[in-house]
């Protein structure tokens, strides 16, 4: 029997409708996120196979110091948006991804503005790359502010269609650059055709960035913004401390070696940074519409990509040696020893990702601050005394450790903070 409302009218259980809204959401963001990171992948080739070894290391630079200036951006300009707007009314959300968008694009400037200054001084080779890097920034830190924004707002079929058109302009910028032949024409023609993409953001959202708000902004969320910032610059410096710590340790051959293992789980790797995009907000949404529930969804959030995480490892373990050294060549037999202790460390992350959902969605940036130093510190910690002790093997079971014992401190610091909103929250619930 269909319950029935005051008026005798028959209502629909809204529990699998919403559900199923969840469920569209993740998916459009595992949708995004294979677009962008086959953008990725086929522009990083690309380019390799154009400009050869030496070009391609000046190219890597710029794409490395683009990766640690979007760290920078989300976690002062889009992190707080998609934390504390997810989920709002339309009118509300439009206002905040105003403002968002307006800082993410003057950080571009600013930071722009420095990697010029910085390929002015250093000149040579390498100098040109970052004077194209500090032109494009702007565009590129935009466009990415438009995939938050969508996603807080629930329209993850808008980042994916951006993402797209991004891919697209991207096809005739390379081949122009292929003729040109140079890592400034590359850099331009990535930055041009992101630019496009961020134009087409500001299209599909109707909202025009507030430049003039930035300030307010970054001020407004400096309670979370500064502790994002440092969580973020904390997660990728770790990984270049171990890599640059390992090549001098161990060899490059272990750098060579543990990247080949990475790439290995990439596929898996991917679908982990496409939930990232959306489960933050999802959580959000969560704590917003059934605050009991959080925890459960935290939960179910880690365990699935866990648990999916041992799976992929499983079957990587029954690959061939002669398949796999078709897809890696000779760093196969190298990378295929790692495959233990690089899953088990992927599992941890993936566990601790369902914890760090819910620290965000609860605003508990200090808590979450925490967490990611001491993770940051047991990723180096770990890396890099297991090579010491024993070479290149040594350093994955040592990383493997070090992110299980993370994992666990997330979800003691969310497991806290979850009692200590239910203290705060009991006492109005009595006098109701």
């Amino acid at each position: 029997m269909k319950p029935m409302t005051t008026e005798g009218e028959t209502t629909r259980p809204a529990a699998p409708t919403a559900r199923r809204a969840m469920a569209g959401r993740l998916s459009w963001g595992l949708a995004d996120q294979a677009a962008s990171s086959l953008t990725n992948f086929a522009v990083g080739i690309y380019v390799a196979r154009e400009l050869g070894v030496t070009a391609f290391g000046v190219f890597s630079l710029a794409w490395l110091t683009y990766g640690v200036v979007l760290n920078v951006a989300r976690g002062l300009a889009t992190d707080p948006l998609v934390v504390r707007f997810s989920g709002v009314p339309e009118a509300t959300w439009r206002s905040a991804a105003g403002r968002a968008s307006g800082a993410a694009l003057a950080l571009g400037i600013a930071l722009g503005a420095v990697c010029l200054l910085i390929g002015l001084g250093i000149g040579g080779r390498v100098g040109p790359a970052f004077v194209c890097l500090g032109v494009v920034l702007p565009a590129l830190l935009l466009q990415d502010a438009w995939r938050f924004a969508f996603f807080a707002a629930g329209s993850g079929r808008k980042a994916f269609l951006n993402d797209l058109a991004w891919g697209v302009a991207l096809v005739p910028a390379m081949v122009v650059a292929a003729r040109v032949g140079t890592v400034a024409a590359f850099l331009l023609a990535w930055g041009v055709s992101a630019a496009v993409a961020a134009a087409y953001g500001c299209f599909q959202s109707g909202i025009r960035p507030r430049l003039t708000r930035a300030r307010g902004w970054l001020r407004e969320q400096r309670d979370l913004g500064y502790r994002y910032l440092v969580e973020n610059v904390s997660l990728s410096g770790a990984s270049q401390l171990r890599a640059y710590g390992l090549g001098v340790i161990v060899g490059v051959g272990a750098v060579g070696a543990v990247r080949g293992a990475e790439l290995l789980l990439g596929p898996f790797l991917a679908l982990l940074m496409g939930l990232s995009l959306v489960t933050v907000a999802e959580a959000a949404r969560v704590l917003r519409q059934a605050p009991h529930r959080l925890g459960r969804f935290c939960l179910l959030l880690g365990g699935g990509q866990a648990g999916t995480a041992l799976l992929w490892g499983g079957a990587l373990l029954l690959v061939p040696d002669r398949a796999g050294e078709f897809v890696l060549g000779d760093v196969w037999h190298s990378a295929s020893q790692l495959i233990i202790p690089a899953t088990l460390a992927v599992a941890g992350s993936g566990l601790g990702t369902g914890a760090a959902a819910g620290l965000r969605a609860l605003a508990a940036a200090r808590r979450s601050l925490r967490c990611q130093l001491f993770a940051s510190a047991c990723y180096v910690g770990g890396g890099l005394g297991g090579a010491a002790v024993a070479g290149t093997i040594g350093s994955a079971w040592g990383v493997a450790a070090a992110t299980l014992t993370s994992s666990a401190v997330w979800w003691l610091q969310l497991r806290s903070a979850l009692r200590e909103r239910h203290q705060n929250t009991l006492p109005e619930v009595r006098t109701q």
